[in-house]
């Protein structure tokens, strides 16, 4: 992490606003943290269904967890959180959870353990779209009460098989691990939804924050809880605000209406560097920008076809220019800092390497969607690739809309293309890998929406196997190579055109202290900050 906090003349920001003098004249409160963010791709509040970034960190400061990630230290990896201490048994099967007894919902309920089995058995039986997280140990609708269950204070699971309890963990850390209120729940269950409609718009946590209020496209409040176990959070009030154009979030921090802006391009961030006041933090993210070809294509499930695609991508002129200190070329799976990460990028920009393999699959005059959500990054992405595609004789049409409408055909298998970002779940090399390789079931009935091979349409060749060799196995160095080696078949065979990892420039006052955006877990915790 770097943090840079220069001055701000008045003639640069004359400069970048078009006025003659610009001085800054607001400030939040000192209790109250205001972002701007782009928070369109929020669907749901529900910690069962939630599956989006933003959803992601309201998730993560309204719901605690049994386990969770310290937001300032995740190389400590996961720590104590509702759940204080857990043993192991014999054969690693079976994980007990000794519940701790201070922590209460923001209904004033206490928290028990069987909130805790309620939660986990609810996000099975729903079987929203990060269900996968779970069911991949064996949890399914039928045996999950069974297999998941509350004793006393003791919480019990039991997976199928023996897993490295590190992964069993790293999962609880997600999203879908928020431990609801079954009783406010459940007071609001609905046809037998399990208050799934209810909690798209309502929270049932015991976190550091309640939730006051979400208005889609426009903003989300949240207010501390006085009595949450790890104390009040120093920031009574969290305002995010929706805020699509990078030039509207430095205008406003400039001006000292926000106290963080998230979504600077690099000509705003190199703007607001040398600003009085502002400072600018670097986190290297886990999130990975990609393209992914559907498999039903009849072109594009060409195996010379997905190879050409990764040679008209212009790597390092995007990165050298409008994605400049905010993406690095990445071209694997696994971020970079994960266990298995690989630093291998072997595809460059070739057009005549393109054009030498759409010929050998006999392709021409191709024509194809994009889809891409309305942010100014991704659709500049999709119009470089545009332009290097026209040149081998592709035309791409850019379909650009909210992040719902695109995420939403993406996931029926509707696009010819998407061109998206891919952040992981947990902080184990699974999250990445169960998903990006990995597809037991190819069937459209299998509706395996949580699998971005599944959502391609792609079987693995044989990968999903590799995939599940690699989760159970105990000797650390023999997994990292077993990612190392699924990774390199996967650059050579998959439809995935892995392109860029995200580094996340967070520009804030410089009165705001232990600011973190999750690193490459993804997830803000705001219960950190104090100015």
């Amino acid at each position: 992490m770097t943090m840079l906090s220069k001055l701000l003349t008045g003639a640069s920001l004359a400069l970048a606003v078009g006025v003659t003098s610009f001085p800054v004249y607001a400030e939040t409160p000192a209790n109250m943290l205001v972002i701007a963010n782009r928070i369109d791709d929020v669907t749901t509040i529900d910690p069962a269904e939630s599956f989006e970034f933003a959803g992601s960190d309201i998730s993560r400061n309204v719901y605690s967890r049994l386990v969770i990630l310290d937001p300032l230290d995740l190389e400590a990896g996961y720590k104590p959180d509702l759940a204080e201490s857990w043993d192991v048994s014999e054969d690693g099967k079976t994980i007990t959870f000794t519940m701790r007894d201070d922590a209460t919902f923001h209904s004033g309920n206490p928290v028990r353990a069987e909130d805790a089995a309620f939660s986990l058995q609810r996000a099975v039986i729903l079987n929203k779209t990060p269900a996968f997280i779970l069911t991949q140990f064996g949890f399914t609708p039928e045996n999950v009460t069974e297999t998941i269950r509350a004793d006393g204070n003791k919480l019990i699971i039991t997976t199928d098989q023996r897993y490295a309890t590190s992964f069993v963990l790293n999962c609880l850390t997600a999203t879908i691990g928020g431990v609801v209120d079954k009783e406010t729940v459940m007071a609001n269950e609905v046809d037998g939804d399990m208050g799934n409609v209810w909690l798209r718009t309502n929270s049932a946590g015991s976190g550091p924050y309640m939730l006051d209020r979400w208005t889609p496209n426009d903003n989300v409040t949240l207010s501390s809880n006085p009595d949450y176990y790890g104390g009040a959070p120093a920031m009574e009030r969290v305002i995010v605000r929706h805020v699509i154009e990078s030039a509207s979030q430095r205008l406003l921090l400039e001006r000292g209406d926000i106290d963080v802006a998230r979504n600077l391009n690099p000509e705003d961030i190199a703007g607001v560097s040398d600003a009085d006041g502002i400072q600018v933090v670097d986190e290297l993210k886990g999130r990975l920008m990609y393209l992914a070809l559907n498999q039903q294509h009849p072109e594009l499930s060409k195996p010379e076809v997905r190879q050409a695609f990764k040679y008209l991508v212009d790597y390092e002129g995007m990165q050298n220019s409008f994605l400049n200190g905010q993406y690095t070329i990445h071209q694997n799976f696994l971020p970079a800092t994960y266990l298995g990460a690989s630093d291998e990028n072997p595809f460059s920009y070739d057009l005549d390497k393109a054009r030498e393999l759409l010929e050998a699959a006999g392709v021409e005059n191709l024509e194809i969607e994009i889809g891409v959500r309305e942010a100014q990054e991704r659709m500049e992405i999709a119009q470089s690739f545009q332009n290097s595609a026209a040149q081998v004789g592709i035309t791409v049409n850019i379909t650009v809309g909210t992040a719902k409408q695109i995420l939403d055909r993406y996931r029926a298998r509707e696009l010819d293309v998407y061109l998206g970002a891919w952040g992981p779940d947990y902080p184990d090399p699974q999250t990445n890998a169960g998903t990006f390789a990995y597809n037991p079931d190819n069937s459209d009935e299998a509706n395996a929406t949580g699998l971005l091979a599944w959502r391609n349409s792609w079987d693995t060749g044989g990968l999903t196997e590799k995939v599940d060799a690699a989760v159970v196995e105990g000797d650390r160095e023999k997994r990292v190579q077993m990612y190392l080696d699924i990774q390199e078949e996967f650059r050579e065979t998959s439809p995935f055109v892995i392109m860029f990892q995200q580094i996340e420039q967070s520009a804030m006052r410089d009165n705001v202290t232990d600011f973190s955006t999750g690193q490459a877990v993804t997830n803000a915790a705001y219960w950190q900050v104090t100015k």
